[in-house]
């Protein structure tokens, strides 16, 4: 149990906890692991192996002191596999690949030493730490072989070309000006003719750009033809703006109404092929090449909780900084040699390694900000903070739709809190699920939804994972504040497209509320004359903090989604909307030119709002 932190240590701490115990991340597994080597001290010997990584096991019957990943090359088989060691930091994972078969040899070795019985007692307590190190390893390792499931693979340079060529057929594109319509023309050859131009404009781009690839296109007559070379273009695309939210902002729309619409069965049979191909994951590609699984060893390996975790700068020196980003590419390459073959070259692994680690980053650039934003909550369970700093909303006041108390408000900011930590968690696998729906052949209806002519389809899929995260949140809160309506597939959230578009929107608008309150400090330290006039408005820089929090924590969730209770206002749909009704007013806020002076540009990573 983490020890009761005080306000200011809550107010301007850039480390969090994560408290789900039962769903953490890929990155909090790995995170585990990498900062578990930070506990080693200045004085200590470097690996005699790399040579660049500081000591943490000694090898007994070598005599010689390793670094983790060196001692895991070294000792993975042979006679080197049954060796005695020592960590010199016990959380460390450990080699032993057979936990009990280690104990006998050390059980033995001791009665033959003569060892006395409370020097084995020691040893055996830290046999009993390597093993629940080893069971949490083994947690880690197959949590991670179950994301990887759904964790799509990183784009190669040739994938990036193409890429590059899509992007340019969609800026040109006017597929949804003359697709979703209300005319007299049969809609069925308005999709069919603009998806020929599609076509037609991809190849012309390819030719212009590589004939020689261009000319294989040009000896086939018909699109069927090259049927699986236009749907690898669009899973490229599809692929990329999985791990990129902010790119193809306007473009994403047009490709995935094109998969959408070739998807029909009338559609289909006339163009004689449709557009959709499942997501390239890690887990897929590993399994492409051999039927015997033998590439999904690589999860097995204890070493890619090092290969692919993500080294985070905050509270390091750059000497730490460059230690932990040379011993993650020590175990990369350790790997890709170890797990190469006649199918799988060191690229290839390379590869794998790699874009587990771009999800391990994402989950955690994404999620980190809803954590700490969920710690500086905490703070206003403090009765002193609470009367000054009240963030209970009243209907009809400043634009509110809800009427709380404090600590109603509170429960309210928790729980929406909560879902957006769990939604961010599982956002690459909403992802995966959104396909599911999206583009299944099931046809869809047009109709105005008070935003424009939206396409509405069902979302089975989705909804029923919605549900489940939805539930988690609740068997985390003692009650549940305002509805528990899930809109997807009407007016509200049209398809599983709208459904992506919000919730990728949540680190827009936390991160930059985020990064303001973690470089007030900064500021001060550098301008006196800032800290003056801080004080001098606000009494101190914890003042101003809890001010920008206290108007985000009661306006930002006051339920100004929609016009009634059932539509939004306190939906699970509306929250997110209350948040960007919030973030619409704030350059009307008084704390507006703080915001500016910490680097703020805007809440979509652009001059703007």
């Amino acid at each position: 149990m983490a020890s009761k932190k005080t306000l200011k240590e809550i107010l301007d701490s850039e480390y969090v906890e994560d408290s789900d115990d039962d769903g953490k991340s890929a990155q909090d597994a790995t995170n585990s692991a990498t900062l578990d080597t930070e506990e080693e001290t200045v004085d200590r010997d470097y690996c005699i192996d790399c040579k660049d990584m500081k000591t943490e096991i000694i090898c007994r019957d070598c005599e010689e002191q390793y670094c983790v990943v060196c001692f895991e090359m070294i000792h993975r088989s042979g006679r080197r596999k049954k060796h005695e060691y020592v960590k010199t930091s016990l959380e460390q994972p450990s080699s032993a690949s057979d936990e009990q078969e280690q104990q006998q040899i050390q059980d033995s070795r001791n009665e033959a030493a003569g060892i006395d019985t409370e020097e084995a007692g020691q040893k055996n307590n830290v046999r009993e730490m390597s093993n629940s190190d080893n069971s949490m390893d083994q947690k880690m390792l197959a949590m991670l072989i179950k994301h990887a499931k759904y964790i799509p693979m990183r784009l190669t340079s040739e994938e990036r070309h193409v890429l590059r060529l899509l992007e340019a057929a969609l800026h040109v594109s006017e597929y949804t000006d003359r697709v979703d319509i209300i005319s007299y023309k049969s809609k069925a050859k308005r999709i069919v003719e603009q998806l020929k131009e599609m076509c037609s404009v991809l190849c012309g781009l390819v030719i212009a750009s590589n004939l020689k690839i261009g000319k294989k296109l040009l000896e086939m007559k018909n699109f069927s033809d090259n049927s699986s070379w236009f749907q690898d273009v669009f899973e490229i695309g599809r692929r990329y703006k999985i791990m990129n939210p902010e790119k193809m902002r306007d473009t994403y729309g047009k490709l995935c109404y094109m998969i959408m619409d070739s998807r029909l069965p009338q559609i289909e049979d006339h163009m004689e092929f449709h557009l959709f191909k499942p997501i390239s994951t890690v887990y897929d590609f590993l399994n492409s090449r051999t039927e015997d699984g033998q590439a999904l060893k690589l999860f097995e390996d204890k070493l890619i909780l090092y290969a692919t975790s993500q080294v985070s700068p905050v509270g390091k020196a750059r000497g730490e900084i460059n230690r932990l980003i040379r011993q993650k590419e020590t175990a990369i390459e350790k790997l890709a040699s170890r797990y190469s073959n006649k199918y799988y070259s060191k690229d290839d692994i390379r590869q794998v390694l790699y874009s587990i680690g771009d999800y391990n980053a994402y989950i955690n650039m994404n999620r980190r900000p809803v954590i700490r934003m969920l710690e500086r909550l905490e703070a206003f369970q403090n009765p002193d903070i609470a009367s000054q700093y009240s963030i209970g909303i009243q209907y009809g006041r400043n634009g509110a739709r809800l009427t709380h108390d404090h600590f109603r408000q509170m429960q309210y900011v928790q729980q929406s809190l909560t879902l957006w930590s769990c939604i961010q968690r599982e956002m690459i696998h909403l992802w995966y699920i959104a396909d599911q729906d999206l583009y299944s052949p099931q046809e869809y209806r047009l109709a105005s939804t008070g935003q424009g002519l939206n396409r509405i389809k069902a979302c089975p899929a989705l909804y029923r994972e919605m549900h489940k995260i939805l539930n988690e949140c609740r068997s985390k809160c003692d009650t549940w504040v305002g509805s528990s309506v899930v809109h997807l597939g009407d007016d509200a959230v049209p398809n599983a497209l709208f459904f992506l578009d919000k919730y990728t929107q949540v680190p827009n608008i936390l991160i930059p509320f985020d990064q303001a309150l973690l470089k007030i400090n900064d500021l001060v330290k550098e301008d006196p004359a800032l800290l003056q006039y801080i004080e001098s408005e606000y009494g101190s820089t914890e003042d101003l903090k809890l001010t920008i929090l206290q108007d985000a924590f009661a306006h930002m969730f006051d339920g100004s989604g929609a016009d009634n209770f059932y539509m939004s206002g306190s939906c699970i749909d509306g929250r997110l909307t209350s948040a960007w009704n919030h973030t619409n007013a704030i350059a009307k806020k008084k704390y507006y030119k703080i915001f500016l002076m910490t680097g703020f540009i805007g809440f979509n990573g652009q001059d703007g709002f």
